[in-house]
């Protein structure tokens, strides 16, 4: 297999799907309105993608404790995969409506915590498609059943005492938050129950790595960005973070394309952090670079 680059272009990616050479995976979900994803799906999407429920196949059921969208277990992501025809040395390509934002969890599920080397992301997802003038299809692709048996590698994620740990060691300034500017210094919270960020935590949002129209931008641009926020710090220290463990695997993303070493996610985010009331939350401003 050639080399497989973390971002592919429509153009990149249409004779792939020609010859059959890649499994396409349709991730575009609507936090507010969870079946919105599926229903855009059917109204026209990239022919031969299956599609990615965020709640149900790239997730496991929310506890008590943890954040809204908990990684699945290893028996649960398997099935799914295999579902969706993806086997072992499959070159995967992930997309949703523009950004990347949605499509980078299951980007990142593969490439780091299962160790999945030919994942791509389509860079400016399915509007990108549509702008090169490529056809969507309104069929549901054929089940092809793959196999696979890649394990997940826990060390690429982090644990609330983990986070603990951090505060209490004052290295608060290792975890960086990708939600935009007005959650993070709690200006406004249209999802979880508690506005804020977690005390010493800089601010990253995602959107400042993107161009106007979805797309990502160039590495350098990536890398000035990146210096910005970890100045003299160790990236092999950072944790990123967000809502749910879903728009802040777009930084390791753009991490890896400023050619960082990837950072570790804090998959139970926010909405795991405020889970118990004793821990500290912070308003106010943070670094938005």
């Amino acid at each position: 297999m050639n080399q497989i680059n973390e971002l592919i272009t429509a153009e990149e990616l249409h004779p792939l799907i020609v010859a059959g050479e890649v499994r396409v995976v349709d991730c575009r979900f609507n936090f507010f309105d969870t079946e919105k994803g599926r229903h855009d799906y059917f109204a026209g999407h990239i022919p031969s993608a299956n599609y990615a429920d965020m709640d149900h196949d790239l997730s496991s059921s929310v506890t008590e404790i943890s954040g809204r969208h908990p990684l699945p277990d290893t028996s649960s992501i398997h099935k799914t995969l295999e579902g969706w025809g993806i086997s072992d040395g499959s070159h995967v390509v992930v997309y949703d409506e523009d950004n990347g934002a949605l499509a980078v969890r299951l980007w990142w599920m593969l490439r780091y915590w299962l160790g999945h080397p030919h994942v791509s992301v389509l860079d400016g997802g399915l509007a990108a498609w549509v702008l090169a003038g490529y056809e969507t299809s309104t069929l549901e692709s054929p089940r092809v059943r793959g196999r696979y048996t890649r394990m997940p590698d826990d060390r690429m994620v982090v644990s609330t005492q983990d986070i603990v740990s951090k505060i209490q060691k004052g290295e608060g300034a290792d975890i960086i938050d990708a939600r935009d500017g007005a959650r993070f210094r709690g200006e406004n919270e249209p999802i979880d129950e508690v506005a804020g960020h977690i005390p010493g935590a800089k601010s990253f949002p995602l959107t400042t790595n993107l161009k106007k129209n979805g797309a990502v931008k160039n590495g350098k641009q990536l890398a000035e960005a990146w210096s910005l926020v970890i100045g003299e710090r160790d990236i092999d220290n950072a944790v990123v973070m967000c809502g749910s463990g879903i728009t802040a695997c777009h930084l390791v993303l753009t991490a890896k394309l400023a050619g960082l070493d990837a950072p570790r996610l804090y998959v139970g985010s926010w909405s795991e952090w405020i889970r118990d009331p004793d821990r500290p939350v912070e308003v106010g401003d943070g670094v938005d670079s």
